[in-house]
């Protein structure tokens, strides 16, 4: 049932400071942990002028970030640099609310904790800790709140019981759902990666998703797999609606085309089972020397793993940001072979690099089958490496695809997204504000 403001007024018959200004008029708190997408949400919104706070942990745009900049580079750890580069232009400074002494432990957590089932445990603590913190702060003169699963629940709770429409971005299929697809994945390849703990932290955390489905007006997914999990796990499809990312334009290469020689296969993330290495290792041993297979990103596997993925792929470690377009333009095609995702902003990126992408209905892609690329069942090696080596021997094939992935990335930009986003929190929110109109009705 829809929590609908009412408009307080004082003994005068005046509307009181504690009633939002224009109850009809969106404007937004975003609470978020971390950066993710560079703040792309809260970024959207200011720009839009219809940010009213900003709540996050750490933020690099405080006066520690600039004292941390300051420091000779050589001092500085990719640690300290990654936390000074959470900042965003285009993004008010006096609108951001960053807790910082909280941020600081919930880092010093995360790098203490020893295994899955412990840091479920730290994210668990750091959603509430942040959600009380949020709350005791308050909304402002906000009509609307936008949150994210698991760091949501308290602020949606509090912003129901206001009155305020309430939004709860599903950023990766519901943890009851992750959960089960790597427990198989785990028990295919022991010994790749520590053990995996699935304790009593990961069904508090699945438990809590469900509680925060509930408290939500809308439900935000970046794929048609996430809104699937929700379905999957008996949680409210109906206020599910799927908004595809996007990625900044200028991110754009031109792809290779090499006519001849192995056909350059890319992979960017964190090597691991979720991300698919095992299928990678052996669609790579498949393609053999038709194929020459490279992942950029860092590692979760075990040292006895990796020296066995490396025989076939090469594997460079984790990249600055900045070095990443040249492997994209290294590149013919992409290759993700996902077990489980939200929606892979790296095809979005290879896409827009003009790179077809072979990947999974898991990676939660844009992905046009047999147009922009290939869409195989999980784990199906046969079908990944035919698809592969179809485009290796047939180029003139490559080329179409890679001009189709091109214009495909039109929708994919920055822009687009923003204008999906935006179009839908409008639209819902004002059905909101007439559900709440009509509910005030006499009679």
């Amino acid at each position: 049932m829809t929590a609908c403001a009412k408009t307080v007024l004082d003994d005068r018959g005046h509307v009181s400071a504690g009633s939002p200004p224009s109850p009809s008029r969106e404007s937004w708190v975003v609470c978020q942990l971390g950066a993710r997408m560079h703040y792309a949400v809260p970024r959207m919104l200011a720009q839009a002028g219809k940010l009213e706070r900003f709540y996050t942990d750490l933020y690099g745009g405080m006066d520690w970030g600039s004292v941390f900049r300051r420091l000779p580079k050589a001092w500085q750890s990719s640690g300290i640099r990654r936390l000074t580069g959470r900042i965003a232009s285009g993004l008010p400074q006096k609108q951001v609310y960053p807790q910082s002494v909280f941020g600081a432990l919930y880092y010093l957590r995360r790098r203490t904790a020893r295994d899955t089932n412990k840091m479920s445990a730290v994210h668990l603590w750091a959603g509430r800790a942040f959600g009380d913190r949020v709350v005791s702060q308050g909304f402002g003169n906000a009509t609307a709140i936008y949150t994210f699963n698991t760091a949501g629940f308290e602020i949606l709770k509090a912003a129901r019981s206001q009155g305020l429409f309430t939004v709860v971005e599903q950023t990766i299929v519901p943890r009851a759902v992750e959960d089960t697809l790597l427990k198989t994945e785990h028990a295919r390849h022991p010994g790749w990666e520590p053990d995996k703990k699935f304790g009593s932290a990961a069904e508090m955390t699945a438990r809590r998703e469900a509680e925060e489905w509930a408290l939500a007006d809308l439900i935000v997914c970046g794929s048609e797999f996430v809104r699937d999990g929700i379905a999957q796990c008996g949680g409210p499809v109906d206020r599910c609606a799927v908004v595809p990312y996007g990625v900044d334009a200028h991110f754009a290469a031109s792809p290779a085309h090499h006519e001849s020689g192995p056909l350059r296969v890319l992979t960017v993330g964190e090597l691991g089972l979720r991300k698919g290495a095992s299928t990678c290792l052996e669609v790579a041993r498949a393609l053999g020397s038709d194929a020459e297979f490279r992942w950029v990103g860092p590692t979760s596997l075990s040292a006895k793993a990796m020296a066995e993925v490396s025989q076939a792929v090469h594997l460079t470690g984790a990249v600055p940001r900045t070095d990443v377009r040249a492997h994209y333009e290294w590149a013919d095609v992409f290759f993700l072979p996902s077990i489980c995702e939200g929606s892979a902003t790296v095809t979005y990126e290879a896409l827009t690099c003009g790179l077809p992408v072979v990947t999974t209905p898991n990676a939660g892609s844009t992905v046009v089958d047999g147009k922009t690329g290939y869409i195989a069942p999980v784990r199906d090696v046969e079908i990944m490496a035919a698809r592969l080596r179809q485009l290796h021997k047939d180029r003139l094939l490559l080329k179409q695809m890679s001009a189709a992935a091109s214009e495909h990335s039109q929708g994919l930009s920055l822009d687009a997204y923003q204008q999906r986003l935006l179009s839908l929190l409008e639209h819902k929110f004002q059905e909101f504000r007439a559900r709440c109109n009509h509910e005030a009705m006499p009679g």
